[in-house]
This record gives structure tokens, sequence and C-alpha cells, in this order.
């Protein structure tokens, strides 16, 4: 894997920094952004400055707006939706011309097992979180024609900054819920992220396409 370029976006964040840390140790070059990520023009321009690049790593975050249904207001469904999911089409649009004129490329998304399950009051965010699954998967399939390799992780209980901080993992309510509703009794560790992304993103994972790989103790199958 050395010898190649990775741009992660939103790389303080989400899986970011975890993903960040795994690419380094095997010697990838890594361009990583802390950017919003909210407009197509701040998506391009970032594609623009990265060069060519051999791997995206799609890493985008938002923390879920919760409420009954009947609730939901129009500034939390698109403030979702625009910083989940219009960035990921952005960026995806805009790396994908330099990918296929070299037929080789990688991206992964990180996104979430919330939709394959779906969450009681977290409609919006599972509406985003599953608009993000939905394009990887025909991105996915539609690019696998010129050697481009497109697949998503779609994790859930994973320490991580955004979601399940350290301090929530000793929260002894927080606990009894993950045994209660995670199968294998514990949250996920970031590394185990990382370590799926790094092979999705090798040279070893050129069969893989569109995929929508729940990570989640079995929560989510």
């Amino acid at each position: 894997m050395s010898n190649r370029k990775a741009l992660i976006t939103c790389v303080d964040k989400y899986m970011g920094p975890a993903i960040r840390k795994k690419f380094e140790a095997h010697n990838i070059e890594v361009i990583g952004s802390s950017g919003s990520m909210r407009s197509q023009k701040e998506c391009e321009a970032l594609i623009q400055s990265a060069g060519e690049i051999d791997i995206l790593i799609a890493n985008l975050a938002e923390p879920p707006r919760n409420g009954p249904v009947q609730e939901i207001l129009n500034a939390d469904w698109t403030q979702l939706f625009d910083t989940l999911v219009h960035p990921l089409m952005f960026l995806i649009r805009a790396v994908t011309p330099q990918m296929i004129a070299r037929k080789s490329g990688k991206i992964v998304a990180v996104t979430s097992a919330a939709p394959v399950r779906g969450i009681p009051n977290h409609a919006a965010y599972c509406a985003a979180r599953g608009a993000q699954n939905g394009f990887i998967k025909a991105v996915g399939l539609e690019l696998a024609r010129s050697q481009i390799q497109v697949n998503a992780i779609a994790q859930n209980y994973i320490n991580n900054n955004t979601y399940y901080p350290d301090d929530l993992l000793d929260d002894p309510r927080f606990l009894d819920h993950v045994k209660r509703n995670v199968p294998t009794n514990r949250v996920g560790a970031a590394f185990e992220t990382a370590e799926l992304a790094a092979y999705l993103a090798s040279e070893k994972c050129n069969h893989m396409v569109g995929q929508i790989i729940p990570l989640a103790g079995g929560w989510a199958t």
C-alpha cells in the first residue's frame, strides 16, 4: 500500500483520526481536510488542490436530530442532507474523472448502519445515511467497469469522537444499553473501522464493489 496518496475528509472527527493513523502506518501519503464540506465549491476545490489521488475516504459526520417524525424540523432535515448526502456526491463527482482516466481508484465512504436496521425517532438521520448508502451502491456498480472500487462501511457502536466518545463508554446506563442491544456486548474500537478501510483501499480488494458493509457488532447484519 506504499507510494499511494489518500484524501480523507473531516480528518479530525468521526473515523478520520483512526483511518489517518492506519494509512500513515502503511506509508500512504495522507491529505487530511478538516473543512466543513458543505458546499459544492469547497468539495471541488479540495479535490483539485489534492491533485492525483489513489484513495478517497469520504468520512462525513453530523450528530443526529432526535425526535418523533411529526416533530422533524425543516432546518434539521436540511442540515443532515447538507452535511452528509450532498458533499458525498460533490466529492465523488469531482474525483471520478481522474480515476476513470487512470482506470484505477478506491473510494470508501464511512456511513452508518442506522438505515440498514432503522432507529425509531431518528427518521431524518436514517434518511440521510440511507441516501448515502443508496448512492454508494449505485456508483460502485457504475464505476466497477472502470476498475474503480467504491464501497461503504456502514457502522454503529464504534468508538469515535462524534457519536460514541470515550466518556460515553464509561456511562453505566449506556453500557447496559449496549449489553441489551449489541450481540458482541461492547462498543467496537476505532481501529476496527480503520482496518476495514485499509483493506477496502488496498490492491488486495479488487472484486468488491457497491457493498454496504455493516460493522456494528451484530446490531445490523
